[in-house]
Formats: C-alpha cells, sequence, structure tokens
C-alpha cells in the first residue's frame, strides 16, 4: 500500500496524519501503525490520526499511539489535525469535529496558535502520588522540587506499570513551579517514553496545579513543556467541575510525503 502521509507538531509533540475520507486507511493494521511511528524505521512520530468524513461535524478524528494502538484524546493531536483540516481546505479559522471522548471545537488564531477546546472534567481525586484526572486520557500529576535532572523513563514506568495502574495505563506528569512558572515533563503510555509536550497532560497540569493553590489559583496558566509552551484556560463551577476548558498552542506542518508499506 502506497501511503501518503502529512508529518505535523505541536510543541514537538508529533504526528503522523493521513486523509481518510475515502476510507482508504481503514485496513492498516496496529503493526503497520507501529512501523510508520517508528523513528528508526518509518516516518516517526508520537501517534498517527486519521481523518475521517463525519456526518454530524466538520471531520472526525481517530488517534493512535505510537505502539499502533488506538488510544485515548489527544490534545495536541486536535491541534495538529485542525491545522490539517485548515490546510487541505475542508475547514476555516474555525471548526467542531468528533474525537473519541466527544465533540471537540477549535479555532485558528495568529502565528500558527490553535486553540482547542477539550472535554470537562468532574472529578480529581489526590492520593499519596499526587492528582488523577481524565482530561480525555487518563493523568498522574507529581509535583516536585526539580524536574530537570530526574530519571522520567525509570520513574514513570515504575507508576505506569505497578500493580495500581497497570491494566488501564496512566500518563505521568512531573511538575516543578520554579519563581512562579509551571515546568512539567510527561511520559505518556501508548508511547511508553517522554514526548517532548503533551496537550491533555498540559490541562492535567493546570487544574492540578489550581486545586493545589487551594482553588484560588488562576485559571489561565502557561505551561512549559520541553517542547514548547501550552496555554490553558478554563472556568470553575461550585461543584469543582471544570468548565470551558481550552488548550492553546502551536502546530504546524513539518513535511509531507509517500511511504510503501
Amino acid at each position: 500500500m502506497l501511503i501518503e502521509f502529512f508529518k505535523y507538531q505541536g510543541a514537538g509533540n508529533d504526528f503522523i496524519i493521513l486523509d481518510n475520507r475515502r476510507q482508504k486507511y481503514d485496513s492498516l493494521t496496529t503493526n503497520q501503525i507501529k512501523k510508520l511511528c517508528d523513528r528508526h524505521f518509518g516516518i516517526g512520530a508520537d501517534g498517527l490520526m486519521l481523518l475521517n468524513s463525519s456526518l454530524k461535524f466538520d471531520f472526525s478524528m481517530t488517534y493512535f499511539n505510537s505502539d499502533g494502538n488506538e488510544g485515548t484524546m489527544c490534545g495536541n493531536g486536535g491541534r495538529c489535525i485542525t491545522r490539517f483540516a485548515n490546510d487541505i481546505k475542508i475547514i476555516n479559522n474555525k471548526t467542531t469535529f468528533e474525537a473519541i471522548d466527544g465533540k471537540h471545537e477549535a479555532e485558528i488564531l495568529e502565528n500558527n496558535t490553535i486553540s482547542l477546546r477539550m472535554s470537562n472534567v468532574d472529578k480529581v481525586v489526590k492520593n499519596e502520588e499526587g492528582y488523577i484526572l481524565d482530561t480525555g486520557s487518563a493523568h498522574l500529576v507529581i509535583f516536585k522540587n526539580n524536574i530537570e535532572n530526574i530519571d522520567i523513563i525509570k520513574d514513570a514506568r515504575k507508576i505506569r506499570y505497578s500493580k495500581k495502574y497497570f491494566n488501564e495505563g496512566i500518563n505521568v506528569n512531573f511538575v516543578a513551579i520554579i519563581d512562579g512558572d509551571i515546568y512539567s515533563r510527561t511520559y505518556e503510555r501508548g508511547v511508553e517514553n517522554e514526548t517532548l509536550a503533551c496537550g491533555t497532560g498540559a490541562v492535567a497540569v493546570a487544574i492540578s496545579n489550581y486545586i493545589r493553590n487551594g482553588s484560588k489559583g488562576d485559571k489561565n496558566q502557561i505551561i512549559n513543556a520541553v517542547g514548547g509552551k501550552l496555554e490553558v484556560q478554563f472556568d470553575v463551577e461550585q461543584n469543582q467541575t471544570f468548565t470551558n476548558i481550552y488548550l492553546t498552542g502551536p502546530a504546524e506542518q513539518v513535511f509531507t510525503g509517500k511511504i510503501e508499506i
């Protein structure tokens, strides 16, 4: 099969995107997707997305992790596929699309910046490790004094593969607050490695930091990921439900090509 692919990145979180409106790539197998995402023997990416036709919305998004398995919502992926939909001229500056966790709205702003409305968050659990919440994907947010020198692969895998989280897996975010600025590093399940940024992770970090500050923190936060800055905005209802959550950051095309698989 000859595949025409498009490579995009959002704050260093990179994706292969395929135009699947004619269902050409429905037959892709787990192993084929894994090979396409392989950084040595394929194109290389944190994940692969299919842009599908939709009867209700502008398009629908199907996301696969780099291990070849279908994943949960990807925030940076949602912003990148919005840019792609605009590039192939099926949307203008605003769109409504469907992902695995439901309806999303997005808007293309200036300077390759895209704002994506995320799903509401109505439950945050605090345990001995940190904050657990689902922002479209399940995350554990751990605050530390310093994250620059941590062995994130070793430390995160110890948590991700523990009995508590092994069956469903969890994304692990290590966060440090330095001079008031928020710095985050994320280990993503399905990628099974550190990624340069994580959109659902940035939302999880922002909400966790708000709660950590006694629900008196800023509702507009800048998260400094390894690959760039992501902005998170939200509202809070009286029952501690987080609504009107927007993830904003860069999204741009890296390159295009064709590959035989």
